[in-house]
């Protein structure tokens, strides 16, 4: 699956496995049509480091779920 174009359904994708990684219990946050797809470069450079990255410390998870907030419509 390629991620370089920003899609809905390629966000929705990206989100998801950042809440599986995370281990987000409100998935709710996650939901993509509460994300701008103008951010969509942001959210694929989370999503990367997230997978590539393995084991992430509760502050590095805590960190990036405060990014993703920041990513969401206003």
């Amino acid at each position: 699956m390629s991620l370089e174009q920003p899609t809905v359904d390629n966000l929705s994708f990206m989100l998801n496995e950042i809440g599986e990684k995370l281990k987000v219990a409100n998935r709710g946050l996650l939901d993509p049509e509460d994300y701008d797809l103008n951010r969509y470069t942001d959210i694929k450079m989370m999503y990367d480091i997230v997978t590539e990255k393995g084991q992430l410390t509760a502050s590095e998870a805590n960190a990036f779920i405060s990014e993703l907030g920041a990513a969401r419509k206003k």
